[in-house]
């Protein structure tokens, strides 16, 4: 990373407070869109989750607060989770590094009063959400004529129909000159189209995904039928005793049922899905990242973006056809050098996918089976039951 910030002549500081996050080498969307951010172009990147985005943007800025102490930056995303993972970590670099950047966390459901007299500290970063920001500028609580960078975070789901409007009207509160980036781990034809109404020029950067899986996470695999699958998965809970897990599993009312199993089954899970309340969404992760709660049930919508260290386990209770969603899923464990397992319940029919999973990501995962309350290998279970008949 050093070297990058040099060849940049930028703030070397930077890569001495990223090397306590043990981060020392550039990622590939690091390498690419630094140098354009800071000659101020107007950027559209697609780049999957846990490949660097965040401080893809947040490096450059901090190296232009330098030159700014007015509110310069204005960073827009689509959830609570998000905004505070993305503030935390301008925390970091500010606490860290030489540049002290000031920033707030602007989201809605939020006491609008804390927030009010927070912004009276003239932060130079302001991460939120869109409605909340818009509504502080309209309340002319923020001011947004000196701000020379919009980032939109996720851009995939923030410009869609219900939140576009509120991210285009807080661009109109914004000098033309100002930069506008967009990320997210897909762009749709629809979002480039809506993001050349509102950019100068735009440079399109997709960053080549390489499908690689941790070699410290271990992968099986057991078999039963769709109507068995909620019972398996308890019973697997119940051997396994994850640390902390996720569960990944399908639609809203699905997770719902999910859940509701579990918890007659006096286990401490929350979930968090789209149909979730934004409140129910914080506590339910608020308490996951603590330990109080050791599995979090969650749908892949919700859970993009998210973050969260200390993953033991990974269940799928549903196999994405697409190997690099299994790749995304099991991901979030087995991280830092760290040990994990992925754990996946499929149907007979879902067997292919497995398969599949293994050619094309070249790697081992072995079927098991449950057996007196222990994991063992298929042919195990058939010898101890002709053991039991001498």
């Amino acid at each position: 990373m050093i070297e990058l910030l040099k060849s940049l002549n930028m703030e070397e500081s930077i890569a001495t407070a990223l090397k306590k996050q043990n981060i020392t080498v550039p990622t590939d969307v690091q390498r690419r869109v630094i140098p354009d951010i800071l000659k101020n172009k107007d950027l559209i990147v697609r780049s999957q989750t846990g490949t660097g985005k965040t401080l893809a943007y947040l490096i450059p800025i901090f190296e232009k607060l330098k030159e700014s102490n007015d509110l310069h930056t204005i960073i827009l995303v689509p959830t609570h989770e998000l905004a505070a993972q993305v503030h935390k970590q301008i925390e970091f670099l500010a606490q860290n590094s030489d540049i002290k950047a000031r920033s707030a966390l602007i989201i809605g459901n939020v006491n609008i009063d804390r927030q009010i007299t927070k912004l009276k500290e003239k932060p130079q970063i302001i991460v939120g959400s869109a409605g909340r920001i818009l509504e502080l500028i309209r309340k002319k609580k923020i001011t947004a004529h000196t701000v020379k960078s919009i980032i939109i975070d996720e851009a995939d789901r923030l410009m869609l129909e219900n939140t576009c409007e509120d991210v285009k009207a807080i661009i109109k509160t914004t000098l033309k000159e100002r930069q506008i980036l967009m990320f997210s781990a897909t762009i749709s034809v629809q979002t480039v189209k809506k993001a050349e109404e509102i950019m100068k020029e735009p440079i399109y950067i997709e960053i080549e995904e390489v499908i690689a899986v941790p070699e410290t996470i271990e992968h099986i695999y057991f078999v039963a039928e769709e109507r068995d699958k909620i019972d398996t998965l308890r019973k697997l809970l119940r051997t396994i005793n994850p640390e902390r897990a996720i569960i990944f599993a399908g639609k809203s009312d699905e997770i719902e049922i999910i859940l509701s199993k579990l918890l007659y089954h006096k286990f401490s899970v929350h979930a968090i899905h789209g149909a979730n309340i934004k409140l129910d969404r914080k506590k339910a992760l608020d308490d996951f990242k603590s330990g109080k709660v050791p599995i979090l049930l969650a749908s892949d919508i919700a859970a993009r973006g998210l973050d969260i260290s200390g993953i033991t386990h990974v269940f799928n209770l549903n196999v994405p056809e697409d190997p690099k969603a299994y790749v995304h899923r099991v991901g979030r464990t087995g991280r830092a050098g760290n040990s994990g397992m992925a754990v996946s319940i499929v149907s007979p029919k879902e067997v292919a996918t497995i398969k599949i999973y293994r050619n094309t990501l070249k790697i081992n995962i072995s079927e098991k089976t449950l057996y007196e309350g222990k994991i063992v290998e298929p042919g195990k279970r058939r010898s101890f039951k002709r053991v039991s008949k001498k």
